[in-house]
């Protein structure tokens, strides 16, 4: 429930931003591509999915217009994704709306209720391999490397 409160109140207020059409899957690609493009099969890597599942991804990014696809110049059986101009808009605006929500937890929580709440939160996403690998390249400010699919 929680969860898909989460989904609910991040499209409603992409929306009122003029963002409509959030999907589950938006928060994560964009932050990742904010950084730099990626092929996407690292970019299915990093969500923890298959490559398929990753264009499957990225083929709803590019109907909306917020990704383009491109061959890589190195390599031209690399497909690599890529914000477009509307679709770096639209990666700014998530990352707000995530702040914003963020906020609004916060302040409604004490320090130690968060620092529980994100205890257990670690240790139930510690216990998938594939999910905890994901979390941690989220949150790692690094820039992710873009030489291979």
């Amino acid at each position: 429930m929680a969860r898909q409160s989460w989904v609910d109140q991040m499209a409603r207020q992409l929306a009122e931003l003029g963002f409509s059409g959030y999907r589950r899957t938006d928060a994560a690609v964009m932050r990742v591509l904010l950084r730099a493009p990626v092929p996407i099969g690292k970019l299915g890597a990093s969500l923890g999915v298959t490559r398929q599942a990753a264009r499957k991804v990225v083929d709803g990014l590019e109907q909306r217009r917020y990704v383009r696809t491109e061959r890589g110049s190195h390599d031209t059986r690399q497909l690599n994704a890529a914000l477009t101009p509307l679709g770096e808009d639209y990666a700014r605006a998530v990352v707000a709306v995530i702040d914003e929500l963020n906020r609004g937890i916060y302040q409604r929580v004490t320090d130690q209720q968060m620092l529980g709440a994100d205890a257990v939160l670690r240790a139930v996403i510690g216990e998938n391999e594939t999910w905890g690998g994901v979390a941690r390249r989220l949150a790692s400010p690094e820039p992710m490397a873009t030489d291979q699919a």
